[in-house]
């Protein structure tokens, strides 16, 4: 019986790994149909708009891939990597913007390689490779996605084309940004010794009250959009520098170079323009209402230029009712809040800072408590080395996540 739930659990990463490859591809493909549709309806500047977008995110993201892979070059234990680095071809894998697909690659390695073979290799590196790819499809979320749906939801609007299926297709993708942030909520698992302390049921929790707290956000954005498109750059640019100077309040310590530091932060602003992300250790509850505070009073302004606006727009006013559409994403928004604190309160699990110190050279001969045994024995076996870029990382997301 425990080794047909064990064969399950195996079936089920190897799953999730094909089908996070395939869910990738699809999303570029949707990309280019999205272009292709607005050159074909005239939509110029959408058009224009969009690949800026697509091409904004992915150089942030090829940029982070390259910064963390330049952290283990020498301790790269797929072959499709060591193939790439032994003929010099990360680099140039990155420029042309494939860094994402080698991850993909190498994730896919060894998935398929641990389903087959129970191998230990996958037990040690897999997690490494997974909580990268998790942080770069976070940032991609946020940079491409949600910026993707404002400027299809205000199309929308702008044309009065508001239907049960394209309400639907909205949905969707608000899901599908939620379902980003849960992945990342399963990849933290990996530093619990006891992983019923973190349930696929508080994941549900994790999913939804971001999922109801995402879509308020992106429909004002895109509400504001329809009828004062070029002042939502100004919002942006304005409330984006103030979150990334809350963000280097905050003292993060994410990347290896202070320098690059800063590519950090401002991307964590990014996110934080949309939703939020905890980025610092200490108690949640003070930076978190003052957060929700500053962006629900955003989020009302929002609406209220909107509604003052519409009614110059037929197009707008035709598909919406403004006293229906305000108090709806108000009770979302409030709804949303009121979940993340039933989570708070009953499903997240909680760990004690000291049990996921903060690395450095000096701490490489401690055992962390709250890492798995695979980190373990990592850690056991190399501890004259320098703690490197990857497991810095990784106990820096989980001090952030758990304390």
């Amino acid at each position: 019986m425990e080794e047909s739930c064990h064969f399950l659990c195996y079936v089920l990463k190897y799953l999730f790994a094909l089908v996070g490859l395939l869910f990738f591809l699809l999303d570029i493909a949707l990309d280019i149909w999205t272009v292709v549709t607005f050159y074909q309806n005239g939509d110029y500047v959408y058009m224009a708009v969009m690949i800026f977008l697509l091409l904004g995110s992915s150089v942030l993201l090829q940029v982070f891939s390259w910064l963390w892979y330049s952290d283990c070059l020498d301790k790269l234990e797929t072959k499709v990597e060591t193939f790439a680095n032994k003929h010099k071809l990360i680099k140039p894998f990155h420029f042309l913007q494939l860094g994402v697909f080698l991850r993909y690659a190498g994730v896919t390695e060894m998935s398929t390689k641990h389903f087959l073979h129970h191998t230990k290799s996958f037990k040690e590196r897999k997690p490494d490779l997974n909580r990268d790819l998790h942080m770069l499809r976070l940032f991609e979320a946020f940079s491409e996605s949600a910026p993707q749906l404002i400027l299809m939801m205000s199309r929308i609007l702008q044309r009065g084309e508001l239907e049960l299926i394209t309400g639907l297709k909205i949905l969707t993708s608000a899901a599908a940004i939620a379902f980003t942030i849960a992945m990342y909520h399963c990849s933290m698992r990996a530093f619990l010794q006891e992983k019923e302390k973190m349930s696929w049921i508080s994941t549900l929790v994790y999913f939804l009250w971001n999922l109801l707290l995402i879509i308020p956000r992106v429909t004002a954005l895109a509400l504001f959009c329809t009828v004062l498109p070029w002042y939502l750059i100004a919002h942006f640019l304005s409330l984006w520098m103030l979150l990334v100077l809350g963000v280097w309040s905050q003292k993060t310590d994410y990347m290896k170079s202070p320098g690059w530091e800063w590519l950090y932060r401002a991307t964590v602003g990014l996110i934080w323009y949309f939703s939020w992300f905890k980025v610092s250790t200490g108690s949640i509850k003070l930076k978190a209402s003052l957060y929700y505070g500053v962006m629900g009073l955003d989020t009302l302004t929002l609406l209220g230029f909107w509604c003052w606006k519409v009614f110059e727009y037929s197009g707008c006013w035709r598909s919406l009712n403004s006293y229906i559409v305000i108090p709806t994403l108000i009770g979302l928004y409030f709804a949303g809040i009121l979940l993340k604190i039933i989570y708070y309160r009953w499903f997240h699990p909680k760990c004690d800072e000291q049990k996921i110190p903060k690395p450095s050279e000096q701490q490489n001969n401690r055992q962390p408590a709250a890492m798995n045994k695979m980190e373990t024995d990592s850690l056991e076996s190399s501890s004259e080395e320098p703690v490197t870029g990857v497991l810095k990382r990784g106990r820096t997301m989980a001090a952030n996540f758990y304390y």
